[in-house]
């Protein structure tokens, strides 16, 4: 049941209290989104365990054995782990892609929700980004299950994972707020956030490493965080390397930052919500 003493503080302690007291709706929300997305579907929630296996051979013919492409770090690298670094990577910059993409929209699908003073509008966006951690994590399990198929075993270092998920899920919950609530005034904001996410796949080292680049580019791609947490991931999904935690600080404080920033414009427009729609 949610808090029904729920306030529009957009003090960055309310995003813990709001998550605290709205936990249970939390999961039992984010369930229903997972659910919904294969209701009617013959295998179901299968389908979350398929789609990303399905995906992986795909990139795994194409980039392996159609364009023969190789990362390069390496003289015993194979065809193959072309395919797996790119699939680890795009496990991070996905749970980011998604929740933007799905942000633009997101108030205005749960219109009914707006009238109803006491409900938390702002736990909106932890459900959608939830329910993206969740496709995120199957596809981990996948990435994992293919390296112990085909090298016999996965990095022991996938331990240090979940480190690095936290500032993409802050950057994503930050990003969904605040796109969530500009979509509410500004239609528009669809348009231009599948441009945005265009430009981020392209300028997110997503399918080169960034040891290729001059050194200048590298200095200006690492003004985008998620350059570094998609080089880290990895480092720790892939090459069984621990991660750099002095470049994972500046992430860590921006992510937080930007988690603050977008619930503070979700706070103070969502008043103005039920006028427009």
């Amino acid at each position: 049941m949610f808090n029904t003493q729920a306030t529009h503080s957009s003090n960055p302690i309310a995003i813990f209290r709001s998550i605290k007291q709205n936990w249970s709706l939390i999961l039992d929300m984010t369930k229903r989104e997972i659910k919904k997305k294969y209701r009617g579907a013959f295998l179901g929630l299968a389908w979350s365990f398929i789609n990303p296996l399905l995906m992986l051979i795909v990139y795994t013919f194409v980039f392996s054995f159609v364009f023969k492409a190789r990362w390069g770090l390496s003289e015993s690298e194979n065809r193959l782990d072309f395919a797996i670094t790119l699939f680890a990577g795009l496990i991070v910059f996905g749970i980011f892609s998604e929740s933007i993409q799905q942000s633009a929209e997101l108030i205005i699908n749960n219109a009914n929700y707006v009238k109803r003073v006491i409900f938390p509008l702002e736990i909106l966006s932890v459900i959608s980004v939830g329910s993206i951690v969740f496709n995120a994590v199957m596809s981990t399990v996948i990435l994992l299950l293919m390296q112990l198929f085909l090298k016999g075993f996965f990095p022991l270092t996938v331990i240090f994972f979940p480190l690095i998920v936290l500032p993409v899920i802050l950057l994503a919950l930050g990003a969904s707020w605040f796109f969530s609530a500009l979509g509410v005034y500004l239609r528009d904001v669809d348009q231009l956030l599948g441009f945005l996410t265009t430009l981020l796949l392209f300028t997110s080292a997503i399918f080169f490493p960034l040891s290729a680049l001059p050194e200048n580019y590298q200095k200006l791609l690492r003004l985008n965080p998620l350059v570094i947490l998609v080089e880290e991931s990895r480092k720790v999904l892939v090459h069984g390397q621990t991660p750099d935690w002095l470049s994972l600080a500046i992430p860590f404080v921006l992510s937080g930052l930007v988690a603050w920033i977008g619930f503070w414009w979700f706070q103070k427009t969502r008043k103005g919500f039920a006028d427009v729609l």
